[in-house]
């Protein structure tokens, strides 16, 4: 971190209002080009800055994140430091904001099987922290950051499950009505073409590795629903190779 990056970091703090800050992360593919990991990783970051412009932030990035002290007196390690710092923060009364200017690199993993793994210990470690804290589902107490904790959080983990409802009522619907044809004829075009990007790996198409990507990280976040309830935790954090 540089003179003038530090400047900035401290100077989010001069906000009486603001409890943590998250830096922005930035996917470096193996091949040095974009990846279907790359394009969500923007399309969060976007997010992030969206929700600190209207309330806060529901979670830090992992890479790099700085708090006030009073935030960090409640650090326990059985739990995601960064989305558990967010939280300590919402409940003082802070807010989490994003800071563009603050950016962490990280790698993405050629070993597909051991990034498939981290994704599942990252939504492991995200729904045992969420059903953990319950209560900032409390729109009463907690205001808008309890919509946000719901949509950001939860529904963003139901996605498989109403992948497969849409799938299903789609082909009981399909001879019913022609709309309901052309929808078929989407889903079949989209998961066709993930399958063509993960048949052809590294050498497929920049916009087939989008759909791969999202398929991919549906499948991660159903393996850790079934992990969870089935009573699995994921407890020390173990970084991936890169």
């Amino acid at each position: 971190m540089d003179a003038d990056a530090f400047v900035n970091l401290v100077a989010n703090f001069a906000d009486p209002t603001v409890g943590s800050v998250s830096s922005e992360d930035r996917l470096i593919g193996t091949d040095g080009k974009p990846s279907g990991e790359g394009a969500y990783v923007r399309y969060e970051m976007w997010l992030r800055r969206l929700e600190s412009k209207v309330n806060t932030l529901v979670g830090l990035s992992g890479s790099f994140f700085a708090a006030r002290k009073v935030v960090c007196q409640d650090f326990s390690g059985d739990v995601q430091s960064d989305f558990r710092t967010l939280l300590t923060s919402v409940k003082l009364g802070y807010r989490g904001v994003s800071d563009p200017e603050m950016i962490g690199y990280y790698r993405d993993l050629a070993d597909e099987k051991k990034e498939f793994d981290r994704k599942v210990r990252t939504v492991l470690r995200g729904i045992t922290v969420f059903f953990r804290h319950v209560e900032f589902l409390n729109p009463i107490r907690y205001g808008l950051f309890a919509y946000q904790y719901f949509c950001h959080k939860l529904l963003r983990w139901c996605v498989p499950f109403f992948l497969v409802i849409a799938l299903v009522a789609n082909l009981l619907l399909v001879f019913s009505v022609p709309y309901f044809l052309v929808v078929m004829a989407g889903q079949v075009i989209f998961y066709g073409a993930a399958l063509l990007a993960w048949r052809q790996g590294e050498s497929s198409a920049r916009l087939l590795k989008i759909p791969m990507y999202f398929l991919m990280a549906n499948y991660a976040i159903l393996v850790a629903w079934c992990k969870y309830f089935s009573g699995k935790r994921v407890v020390l954090w173990t970084p991936s190779e890169r």
